[in-house]
């Protein structure tokens, strides 16, 4: 039985993704799903994609606003830019989108099972069903808006679709996974997220076994007529109503309305680790054994945060606005993105891409390796200032090629990364 792996607030967030950082969005984001892929499997992918933590914590390594509903839209589209031309080799299609392409979910789903042999029809089902429930069965009061369904050539498929509650601000993002899915009707979601507002009407929950029971024979024996005198009656009494049951706890990612990021937001000891790894490590494996042109000691930072992702354990992204430490924000925050550092991390995964596949995995080990010297360092590294660190960064955005949806921060003219 799929089992929720938490939930998470995420203020409602408008405006577009911009052309320059779209494109990156999507070069980035096809390349870590690929050495995911090739260290894990298309399954463990799959998987990650389900956790409402490690979902926004990779938006937020890709330089989009850390903590906003956008991550939804502008990772679902990016995944399906990049990973739709690489469908064939990878063997994952990504299906749905916002408004009316969540509409076109069915039909595509339909004509992959055609040419890949499984049953898109029954693919076609569940996704309509999944929608249904999550806006019928799963009364919280956020419409639905997105539907993004991403599905393996063996017919393993993740579902992430989001709500919004325009007049709250809020939005609520939903997971679905169809690993050891056995009831769409029997707490199926892998993961809620969004605020927490009132009481809310989940009839997937366990406990409403006996209620959607209930309902059925009760429709059966009266019919819809005779249950709408019946309710009527209840709303003319004055008998007090029990308390309803409260809904299971499950760990609560809490993401703040406020657009830059706090100390308060980041867990300081792993970034520690992720600063004094890539101090540690930079000069042993990426000098000596990358040899990527123009990699330096800021890259290498952002390196070590990409490598989290590709291979941290889920319990280290309860702090997505960290990762934010890569490549910025769009709208500033932290940082304006910086564009240098941006493509040599890019340049330096596709090389390691590249190279395993002629059967050269060292590049790939060193980045894995980049990952467990963070785990290692964060417990006894000296503690760095999360002031010092922002203002650093803001100071040398210009030599970055910093970027952000207000322009240029200084003419890009002496590169550093």
């Amino acid at each position: 039985m799929s089992q929720r792996t938490g939930s998470a607030d995420l203020p409602l967030h408008g405006g577009r993704v911009p052309a320059w950082l779209a494109d990156r969005m999507t070069a980035l984001g096809v390349v870590m799903c690929e050495t995911i892929i090739h260290h894990y499997g298309r399954d463990e992918l799959l998987r990650r994609l389900a956790h409402p933590f490690w979902f926004q914590a990779f938006g937020s390594v890709m330089g989009m606003d850390w903590h906003s509903s956008g991550i939804t839209t502008s990772v679902l589209g990016a995944l399906k830019r990049g990973l739709t031309p690489r469908a064939r080799e990878l063997g994952l299609h990504v299906c749905g989108g916002r408004g009316k392409h969540s509409r076109q979910t069915p039909a595509e789903l339909i004509a992959l099972g055609d040419r890949l042999g499984f049953d898109g029809g029954a693919l076609a089902t569940t996704s309509r069903l999944v929608a249904k429930v999550d806006s019928a069965a799963v009364q919280d009061g956020f419409d639905l808006y997105l539907h993004g369904f991403i599905v393996s050539d063996d017919a393993r498929w993740v579902v992430v679709q989001q709500g919004m509650k325009g007049d709250a601000g809020q939005a609520r993002r939903y997971h679905w996974l169809s690993e050891g899915l056995e009831s769409f009707v029997d707490a199926p979601h892998v993961g809620i997220e969004g605020e927490t507002q009132g009481e809310i009407l989940n009839l997937t929950d366990l406990r409403a076994a006996a209620s959607r029971t209930a309902q059925i024979e009760l429709l059966d024996a009266l019919g819809p007529d005779g249950v709408a005198r019946e309710l009527a009656l209840i709303e003319r009494t004055d008998k007090p109503q029990a308390e309803p049951k409260p809904q299971m706890m499950l760990p609560h990612l809490s993401l703040p309305d406020h657009d830059e990021v706090r100390p308060s937001d980041v867990v300081m000891s792993r970034l520690h680790g992720n600063f004094a790894a890539a101090a540690e490590r930079g000069p042993v494996d990426f000098t000596e054994l990358l040899q990527v042109p123009g990699v330096g000691a800021r890259t290498v930072r952002a390196l070590a945060l990409v490598a989290e992702v590709m291979h941290g354990a889920p319990c280290r992204f309860s702090d997505p606005a960290r990762f934010a430490f890569a490549h910025g924000g769009k709208d500033r925050h932290p940082f304006p993105v910086p564009i240098h550092v941006y493509d040599q991390t890019i340049s330096v995964l596709k090389a390691a891409v590249s190279n395993a596949k002629l059967g050269q995995d060292d590049q790939l080990h060193a980045l894995q390796r980049l990952d467990a010297e963070s785990r290692r360092l964060e417990s006894f590294t000296a503690a760095i200032s999360f002031e010092k660190v922002v203002m650093e960064e803001r100071a040398q955005s210009g030599r970055y090629g910093g970027r952000s949806i207000f322009g240029w921060e200084t003419a890009p003219a002496a590169r550093i990364a």
